[in-house]
């Protein structure tokens, strides 16, 4: 099969590799869709993976192609999207119930093979059927709006008529500000480097779009603000941008050291908020409501997914791509979507 294959960041090939076949209590999935995730790209470009050469890509769904020894409750030609944890299900964290803190998981994409390829072999305790008529984009797109679910959930939700923030509007905080209105949120405000993508929070619904480093009045403060974009300066803003009393969750990942600066951490002091730290997007019994209401919700079009799509391509060109998201920083782009 054709798949992207990374031997060291910034070093993709597309090559043909062995097709995989699918174990016992495993099906084969022809992938559909798989998105480019945030992490992707220091992973492929920056850091690298847990082990190398590697095939990314773990916000993908696929039609079911073939069935290994023992599968039931699943048919040929399905559609399934993914959830990319492999939990060991053995740790205290696992008995617990909370998956996303499991000490010895497994990963599509960043620990074994992921869907920048042409097939991937799944067990079935990670397949969830999409509804029929489902768009497979909107399939892919599961994970990345269960992430922003399990973020607020993790803050302790959203009140009735409270108002909601977000920094960082890439699809995850795209996604947050629609849950924030549909939980009952008078209001959101939205905080991007990029007017573009300041206008995709508009149309995701934020009633209130600022450019980072611009004033926020105090009459905006928010009761929930979440922080999507993990760079120092945001992450100080999103507790700065706390009403008191109010609670801020961090999903973005910072590359390099965090420090809150005395002003902000006075803020964040005297004024009661409460600061979470959200990862991943599961729950118990695997992969949790976060899921199961995610897809629900992509599915009967409560949540709105395709104008955050700005690139679908083949998988072809994917290294071209990655070289591209490299080299250009003017380049544009929201969810990048590969059609293998």
């Amino acid at each position: 099969m054709r798949a992207a294959v990374m031997y060291k960041p910034g070093d993709i090939r597309l090559e043909d590799v062995a097709k995989p076949v699918p174990g016992a209590g495993e099906v084969l999935l022809r992938v559909d869709a798989v998105g480019v995730c945030g992490s992707d790209l220091p992973r492929m470009l920056i850091k690298g993976a847990h082990k190398m050469p590697i095939i990314c890509g773990h916000e993908f769904c696929g039609r079911i192609e073939e069935l290994g020894d023992g599968v039931e409750g699943f048919a040929i030609g399905e559609l399934c999207t993914v959830p990319p944890m492999l939990p060991c299900g053995k740790c205290d964290q696992c008995a617990t119930g909370n998956f996303s803190r499991c000490r010895d998981y497994d990963y599509f994409g960043s620990r074994r093979d992921g869907a920048y390829a042409e097939w991937v072999a799944v067990p079935t305790s990670n397949l969830m059927k999409v509804p029929e008529g489902t768009d497979p984009r909107a399939a892919a797109m599961v994970d990345p709006a269960s992430i922003a679910l399990h973020s607020i959930w993790k803050a302790g939700g959203v009140q009735a008529g409270s108002r909601g923030a977000v920094i960082g509007c890439g699809p995850i905080g795209l996604f947050a500000i629609q849950w924030m209105l549909s939980m009952g949120a008078r209001e959101v405000v939205a905080v991007d480097v990029s007017e573009k993508k300041l206008e995709q929070a508009r149309e995701a619904g934020a009633a209130h779009c600022f450019l980072a480093g611009q004033e926020i009045p105090k009459e905006l403060l928010s009761d929930i603000t979440v922080e999507a974009a993990g760079h120092p300066t945001s992450i100080n803003s999103a507790v700065s941008l706390a009403a008191p009393g109010g609670h801020v969750v961090f999903i973005g990942i910072p590359v390099g050291d965090v420090s809150l600066d005395n002003k902000t951490f006075q803020h964040f002091l005297r004024q009661e908020v409460s600061l979470h730290g959200s990862w991943n997007s599961f729950g118990a019994p695997y992969p949790g409501p976060q899921w199961t209401v995610t897809l629900d919700a992509l599915a009967t079009g409560k949540l709105r997914w395709d104008f955050m799509i700005t690139h679908e391509l083949t998988l072809e060109e994917l290294p071209e791509m990655f070289a591209t998201l490299q080299n250009d920083r003017s380049l544009f782009f929201s969810k990048i979507m590969f059609r293998p």
